[in-house]
């Protein structure tokens, strides 16, 4: 299943895209798995020139083994309950880390934005993210000074608290899709300058004019999307949000307008 662990089939398939010369990108996609995802089973089981699909797969059972002896027991990881399973809902997140760090995300600071993204509050302090993670206060401080200049959650003190907790909320992709749109415009904007400095009749001004008719495209596509979500959560009832959780930032306002 795309997105879960390699069967022995998949470990088969990567044994033979190898044999044929394929790279890792090409064995991915007949797949469906990224091609880091690819790169990764291979160089930790011998490498292109070296891998064996039953090998890889028994090496990788042994360290699953391994791993799981050592493991301390982790507290659980939502509070309430709710009839969860604690030990599924731990491997959801660790997938759900794995997905955040093939997107991009540093290890440390999609461990994190898991974790918040899990827990039933949404809020957690320095402390009970230090406990849940088994990690050091410096490795949390660092990755939530990351995640909070990239606008993916924020801090709040109850009123008479002494702690800062820190808050993720229904708005985090919103706030991502949207800084994606404001920098599509910004190339938008970039490369129809280009088309007209250099010529839209000349090859260089015409590749700059036809990057910006498909970025001005994305850019619509993203402002549907923002719509329609719009849309669908006054359906329900929910109001839907005028800028991002912490502070009004006129940012917002001007990406969900058409560019000039």
């Amino acid at each position: 299943m795309p997105g879960g662990r390699l069967t022995p089939e998949d470990r088969r398939h990567i044994a033979a895209g190898l044999a044929e010369g394929l790279g890792y990108a090409e064995i991915g996609r007949r797949l469906g798995r990224p091609a880091s995802t690819i790169m990764r089973e291979v160089t930790r089981n011998g490498g292109p020139d070296d891998y064996g699909a039953d090998r890889a797969h028994e090496a990788t059972r042994h360290r699953a083994r391994r791993h799981k002896q050592a493991r301390p027991a982790a507290p659980p990881i939502s509070e309430g309950g709710h009839g969860r399973d604690p030990e599924v809902v731990r491997d959801f997140a660790e997938s759900f880390t794995a997905l955040l760090v093939e997107q991009g995300l540093p290890r440390m600071e999609a461990r994190v934005l898991a974790c918040l993204y899990i827990t039933d509050a949404g809020a957690l302090t320095a402390a009970d993210l230090v406990q849940r993670l088994r990690v050091s206060p410096a490795s949390i401080s660092h990755a939530i000074a990351f995640l909070e200049q990239q606008g993916m959650l924020r801090r709040e003190r109850a009123p008479g608290a002494r702690r800062e907790r820190y808050v993720i909320d229904d708005e985090i992709w919103l706030r991502s899709l949207i800084a994606s749109l404001e920098m599509n415009d910004a190339l938008a904007t970039a490369s129809r300058r280009g088309a007209e400095i250099l010529g839209a009749a000349t090859p260089a001004g015409a590749r700059f004019q036809s990057s910006t008719e498909l970025l001005a495209l994305v850019s619509e596509a993203f402002r549907q999307v923002i719509d329609q979500w719009r849309q669908s959560l006054a359906a329900r009832g929910t109001r839907p949000p005028e800028t991002p959780v912490g502070g009004g930032d006129p940012g917002i306002a001007a990406a969900l307008r058409p560019p000039p």
